[in-house]
Formats: structure tokens, sequence, C-alpha cells
């Protein structure tokens, strides 16, 4: 028999091996499993039932007369498929074996700290997506060099924003804007060649294909809040992106006059500038 004290612990224990999921791109009815399987591993409970959001858990469990009930906030997410792995892994083991809960709560700790891949590794990764993908869309090879470099900073990027707590609509935005202006600017230094594919194959890394991946599963799963929400995340990400690129292509256009004309653009305001000063002085 289990004690209240160490019911809490299993609680606490279950609310966090969901939250590490959650917070790393699982999709609900995987957290929703994962959570109930450590609660009823150790405990012969009456009532146990958990409700998850993308931005929140709800656990209640009933045990003797008491009905305990435990909420966790979720006000961040990123993709690293690697901790829902071994989360996942980490139930399977705790349920199928007699590991403590205080050892299981060190594991997931562990879990939580843990770096997946090195920085080096992910900027590469990064690179690579944009430039392949700038290749597979019909680019040059000059664009693939173009998307690759550019891709590459944008990971770094968005690795600062993340640290600095930037919100994801923010973060889309400035990152498709600086895609833009880089890829604009390779194309004019001669390195890329083909302005559109430079711009598709770099904005890569910000599209949401795993958020449209789990809105499709959860929603056939029947789980529809969490799919419609996802789903308006997706979409959301897209709009800025697409919001994003379409002020500075507007910009550039509109006043640099497009590809090649930058340079006669900037001599002309650099010339204007200069008689400007000249009057005043």
């Amino acid at each position: 028999m289990i004690n209240k004290s160490e019911l809490k612990e299993l609680l606490i224990m279950a609310m966090i091996a969901g939250r590490i999921m959650l917070k790393n791109g699982a999709e609900t009815y995987r957290v929703e499993d994962t959570i109930l399987r450590l609660c009823k591993s150790r405990m012969n409970i009456k009532y146990a039932e958990t409700f998850v959001t993308t931005t929140g858990i709800f656990l209640t469990v009933e045990y003797g007369e008491d009905v305990i009930s435990y909420t966790y906030r979720i006000k961040s997410r990123k993709i690293d498929l690697n901790k829902v792995a071994m989360v996942n892994d980490f139930s399977r083991r705790f349920v199928n074996s007699d590991m403590s809960i205080r050892e299981g709560k060190s594991i997931l700790g562990d879990i939580e700290k843990s770096t997946t891949y090195s920085k080096p590794i992910n900027l590469l990764a990064g690179g690579a997506s944009g430039g392949f993908f700038s290749l597979l869309f019909g680019g040059s090879f000059r664009d693939f060099v173009s998307a690759f470099i550019i891709s590459l900073l944008l990971v770094g990027l968005i690795d600062f924003l993340d640290k600095k707590k930037f919100s994801f609509f923010i973060k889309n935005i400035l990152g498709a804007m600086i895609i833009t202006v880089l890829s604009i600017i390779s194309i004019e230094i001669g390195i890329g060649e083909s302005l559109n594919m430079v711009i598709i194959g770099s904005i890569m890394p910000l599209v949401p294909g795993v958020a449209i991946t789990n809105a499709i599963r959860d929603s056939i799963s029947e789980d529809f809040l969490s799919g419609v929400s996802r789903g308006i995340e997706a979409l959301i990400i897209a709009l800025s992106i697409a919001f994003g690129v379409g002020i500075v292509l507007r910009f550039y256009i509109s006043f640099l006059g497009g590809v090649h004309n930058v340079y006669g653009q900037a001599i002309s305001i650099s010339s204007s500038f200069y008689n400007w000063l000249l009057h005043i002085i």
C-alpha cells in the first residue's frame, strides 16, 4: 500500500514526464497515455484521468477517500523528438520494473536537462536542410550555397531569440525578414542565382511541419481541441513567415527597384544625402 506522500510524488513524476513530452513536440494523446500508465503502475486507484492541451496538463486521481489534482501550464514549446523518445523509453522501464519514484524523478530530470545535439551539429543540420530544399525546388548549386549559409545563420538566430523568450510570432517574423534581406544580399553580390530559390530553401527551418502533423494526428485521435489549436498555431506561423518575407520584398521592389538595382539606388541615396549635407553647411 502506498501512502499519500508517495502518491503525490508519483503524480508529480508523471506530470514531469508529460511536461517534457509536451514541451518537446509530442502529440497530446501520447502525453495522456504516458501519464496514466505511470500513475497506474504503482497503486490501485479508483479513478484517474488526465486532460492535455497544447498549453496545459490537468491530472486528477482518486485514491481512497482523497481526490488529488495537479495542473501545469505550458508556456513555451520546441521540437526535440529525441527527448520524447527518451521519456517513452523511461515510462516502459518504470512500468515493467521496481524502479523507485525518486530514481524515476532523477532520470526525468537528467532527460529534461540533456542536450540532444551540440550547437555546431544543429547549425550544420539547419544549413543542410535549407540548402537541399533549395536544390529540391529547382535551385542551382549557387542557390544551395546561399541557402545553406543563410539557414545556418537562421538557426543560430532562432536559438538566440528562444533564450530571450521572444514570442513565436515575433520570432518567425524577424527570422523571415532577416532571411529575405540576406537572400537579397547574396543575389546582389553574386553568390546566389535565383532569389526565389534561395528564399524558399532558407525559410524551411521555420516551416511548422511538426505542428501540422500533430494537428492531423490529434484530430484523427478525436482530440479535436488540441488538433484545432495546433492547426491554428501552424497557420499563425505560416502567416508570420509570409508577412516577414513580404515586408522586405515589398520594400526592395518599391524603393530599390528589385534585383541588381540596389547598388545604383544606394549610390543615388548617398549622393542625395551628400548634397543635402553640403546645402546645410
